[in-house]
């Protein structure tokens, strides 16, 4: 019986950590003709503003496959360590750490067309990402 228990106990801990989120994720930005950008969590939709849920020290990966640059910026939030946040070429890859528990929010700047006649319709995208970190 005590046997038991300390399973139960065991899988309730593991799913309570499973439930508050993965402890890597990848975030990809890439060209939408309308719109101008987007991003995506893990290769799913792809939209300007995206959320997802990790646990305290987690690492993301965002990674600019558009065709401009790209600067994350943190607008608020616990500060989280940033390593390469200026993405100056197709494949450039920025990474976040999270080392506290919270909400994270992220945008980027993005910079000028690498290269000639991108056209795009409708106002530019501003991208959003937030980040709960449990």
């Amino acid at each position: 019986m005590k046997l038991t228990f300390a399973i139960l106990i065991a899988l309730a801990v593991a799913g309570s950590a499973l439930a508050a989120g993965p402890k890597t994720a990848t975030v990809t930005i890439r060209h939408e003709s309308h719109g101008c950008h987007s991003w995506s969590v893990d290769g799913k939709s792809w939209q300007a503003r995206q959320s997802l849920a990790l646990t305290r020290g987690s690492t993301l990966a965002v990674v600019d496959n558009d065709v401009m640059p790209h600067k994350l910026i943190q607008v608020s939030g616990p500060k989280a360590v940033t390593a390469h946040a200026s993405m100056t070429r197709i494949g450039a890859r920025a990474l976040v750490g999270f080392p506290t528990k919270g909400t994270y929010v992220f945008t980027t700047r993005a910079g000028e067309d690498y290269m000639d006649g991108v056209k795009t319709t409708g106002e530019d995208n501003v991208l959003k990402l937030v980040v709960k970190v449990a």
